[in-house]
């Protein structure tokens, strides 16, 4: 018999990349599974290298409870000019390496506290400032680079995964509650709020989708009453299925890798009999 775990995933910003450049960072409308299933596999504490085939099986559905606004977070790199620590002006490493250690033992932990303190070289440009003299790093003349990254502002999802067996949807379950590694929405600027799984429930994902009510939202806002988008994984050729670049495969930087797999949108009636969703404790 199947079962589905639901994952609250709320905050005041999420951001879930699809065609992510350095100076341009988008993101989707919704969570993909390869970002639902990373998450997972941080929370059960697996490596980059480690196997996700039993995750990578999950039966994957979002219901879009509130899908929040699209904001564009500017940025500019380089250009203009800064003032050098001594530290950033010794081009020999081992003369670095001693003064981030003797950084290190002054102040403590975390001043110059990195076995690659002793790689920095001096940066390009050093001239000392016309008025105060002080030694500086860049020019004016330099442009700046222009990047964008993209969030959705105060969104609220509720996702199903799907599967027969339901000791994994519980070990997952209470990964996500007792994580072994740091987990975000997305982008490591973008930690969830609250309580992520909510609950394991028998049944399809549509069919949980429609007995449970609708998520509140970072801020509370109500949700009653509305018929939200959800979108279902699908066996391929089903009508009005769609193909989605986003099944993952690995997540070894040296091999990453994504499959399609195929998914309907659809509307989603909430019985009039809803639940509200369970805590995982």
């Amino acid at each position: 018999m199947s079962h589905v775990l639901l994952v609250r995933l709320a905050a005041p910003l999420q951001s879930w990349g699809v065609v992510s450049r350095f100076s341009q960072r988008d993101t989707h409308t919704r969570p993909t599974k390869s970002a639902v299933v990373g998450l997972c596999a941080a929370a059960l504490g697996r490596d980059r290298t480690d196997p996700i085939d039993d995750l990578a099986e999950l039966v994957y559905g979002v219901r879009a409870d509130h899908p929040g606004t699209p904001v564009r977070d500017y940025h500019t790199v380089g250009a203009g000019r800064y003032p050098i620590r001594p530290r950033d002006i010794i081009t020999d490493h081992r003369r670095a390496a001693a003064v981030a250690k003797s950084m290190e033992a002054a102040d403590g932990p975390g001043f110059g506290h990195h076995e690659l303190a002793g790689w920095y070289g001096a940066p390009k440009k050093i001239a000392a400032d016309p008025v105060s003299g002080t030694l500086v790093s860049g020019e004016l003349s330099r442009r700046a680079m222009i990047t964008e990254r993209w969030y959705l502002s105060d969104a609220a999802f509720l996702v199903g995964l799907q599967h027969d067996d339901k000791g994994l949807l519980e070990q997952i379950g209470h990964a996500l509650e007792h994580p072994k590694q740091l987990l975000w929405l997305g982008r490591k600027s973008c930690p969830p709020s609250g309580t992520l799984a909510a609950g394991i429930e028998p049944g399809t994902v549509s069919e949980v989708f429609a007995s449970k009510r609708l998520l509140p939202g970072p801020d509370g806002f109500d949700t009653s009453g509305r018929r939200p988008w959800a979108w279902l994984q699908a066996a391929p050729g089903i009508r009005g299925a769609a193909p989605v670049n986003d099944q993952p495969v690995t997540f070894d930087p040296a091999r990453r890798t994504h499959a399609t797999r195929w998914e309907t949108r659809t509307r989603v009636t909430i019985s009039p009999n809803a639940t509200d969703w369970d805590l995982i404790p």
